[in-house]
């Protein structure tokens, strides 16, 4: 017997509330512009600035004690992560430690970092430091831009993709959902103030592919049925295509989270943020996918005869009536 979710007869009028649902993702975008205004993001070391540290140790390094260790310095923001590196020769266990930038100074000052490498001397005496390096915020400044591109040239590389697949209205309206998804992310990251860094443009980026996935699923059936009841309307039609996918859309966003509530709760905190940017993007993503990217393509209306190059546009809002 097979695992069901969702029937497989589903009726759901998709675009019976679609001013609601719009409205609801304008309103929380505006939430998100009013949190950047007025607090901006959390940004983590990579954005900020700061120190590097390197350390060798003989003993295993244990994450937890190293960052408990640190915290009683009141430093801030502090990364310490696990390097595995053949390079360094066999019982070498190499940490690198990244400590924001204190208030005023672009690194950390010599007399800090003896405080640092006393406290992790306590762990293991025979602790050294490899090296350390500083990250000013000119290179942090980079950073940003450099990540603000990645996300945008990822957006056009859709739009472009879905434009020479489907249609420019599949393409706009992919796009709209696509730019929705990353705003309510974004915004969501400020409002609660979760670090931001470069794990979360990482988590940006997988969230785009993500929702695209699920966006084109649903827009490869819209096509099958708009070819296949050419008499239906085009509200009609996305309305059966969202049913008809809906059990794949539910069963894969829910096996997906699953593991990522899994990571969140077990993963610590190196990964949590990035998680945490997973977990609202495949909600998010999955939302627009029916509601928002749909919600466009009705409204822009589509050829509906691809036997026919210059057939006109299909309905739209004006032809349903809303």
């Amino acid at each position: 017997m097979r695992l069901r979710m969702i029937k497989d007869d589903t009726h759901f009028d998709f675009f019976a509330r679609w001013k609601m649902w719009v409205g609801i993702s304008g309103f929380l975008i505006l939430v998100g512009f009013a949190s950047l205004a007025y607090q901006g993001l959390n940004f983590g070391i990579d954005f900020r600035g700061g120190t590097t540290i390197r350390t060798e140790s003989a003993k295993p390094i244990d994450v937890g004690v190293y960052r408990s260790k640190l915290q009683s310095l009141k430093l801030g923001d502090v990364s310490i992560n696990e390097v595995f590196d053949p390079s360094f020769g066999p019982n070498k266990n190499v940490a690198m430690i990244r400590i924001e930038a204190q208030k005023g100074q672009e690194s950390l000052t010599a007399e800090n970092v003896t405080r640092v490498e006393k406290v992790l001397q306590e762990i293991d005496p025979g602790l050294k430091f490899l090296s350390v390096e500083s990250v000013g915020p000119k290179v942090s400044g980079e950073l940003i831009q450099t990540a603000i591109l990645a996300v945008v040239l990822a957006i056009a590389a859709v739009l472009i993709y879905i434009w020479l697949r489907f249609e420019w209205q599949f393409a706009l309206g992919a796009v709209i959902a696509l730019v929705h998804d990353v705003l309510l992310t974004i915004g969501v990251f400020s409002v609660v103030q979760i670090k931001f860094d470069l794990s979360t443009i990482a988590a940006l980026l997988t969230i785009v592919g993500y929702s695209l996935n699920d966006t084109v699923v649903v827009f490869d059936r819209v096509r099958e049925n708009l070819r296949k009841y050419k008499k239906k309307e085009l509200g009609e039609v996305l309305n059966l295509s969202i049913n008809e996918t809906m059990s794949r859309t539910i069963m894969t966003s829910f096996t997906t989270l699953l593991a990522l509530f899994a990571l969140f709760a077990l993963g610590g905190d190196v990964i949590r943020g990035f998680v945490f940017a997973m977990i609202w993007g495949i909600i998010v993503g999955t939302y627009s996918s029916i509601f928002i990217a749909s919600t466009f393509l009705l409204y822009l209306g589509v050829k509906r005869d691809w036997s026919k190059p210059d057939a006109n546009a299909g309905n739209s809002y004006a032809n349903k009536g809303a």
